[in-house]
């Protein structure tokens, strides 16, 4: 990893989406798929990915912002084992950093924010036939409902961190409303 780049895991809903959230964004320089551990009561895998990117073009607040706003962050709904809302950290500022951030955003919820600051224990890759999962799929039945939404939502809300070029692709008539605005 370049000596620019910083590392987060994110977690909270399906990893096939969480991945295409932070693929479409610039300043991410790399996004593993699969499942994160932490410690005490989180030592069970959950889907997540490992978010590499440079804080001088995508500064934490904002990736945090993305993640709250791009998944059910105020639900504590039944799945959470499976889809744990949390941001990974590495390390003890990053942890005070985060939990700043979520201090802050809160007012821009209507209910508290279940997202859990949990320090990275370990990581385990989803298999190879599944990565890159919406870049590969984008007009599978899954991609469409699930999430084109929240790619949708970054080019609303988000649009000046979005790579242009790929939402173009994937998101073609989306792309073209915004050009015109």
């Amino acid at each position: 990893m370049n000596d620019n780049y910083t590392k987060v895991g994110m977690g909270g809903g399906c990893h096939w989406c969480t991945e295409a959230v932070f693929q479409s964004l610039r300043g991410v320089k790399n996004v593993k798929q699969g499942w994160v551990a932490s410690f005490d009561s989180a030592t069970a895998f959950s889907e997540a990915v490992i978010v590499e990117y440079d804080p001088k073009e995508i500064p934490l607040e904002v990736l945090v912002s993305i993640h709250l706003h791009t998944h059910k962050s105020t639900s504590a709904h039944p799945m959470r084992k499976k889809y744990r809302s949390a941001v990974y950290v590495y390390n003890e500022a990053q942890e005070i950093h985060v939990a700043n951030i979520l201090q802050l955003q809160q007012h821009l919820f209507d209910r508290p924010l279940v997202t859990q600051i949990l320090r990275f224990s370990a990581f385990k890759p989803s298999r190879k036939e599944i990565l890159n999962y919406y870049y590969s799929n984008p007009s599978k039945p899954f991609c469409k409902t699930y999430i084109a939404p929240k790619l949708r939502l970054l080019l609303t809300k988000f649009n000046t961190y979005t790579r242009q070029d790929d939402l173009q692709y994937v998101l073609p008539s989306e792309s073209k409303d915004l050009e015109s605005n």
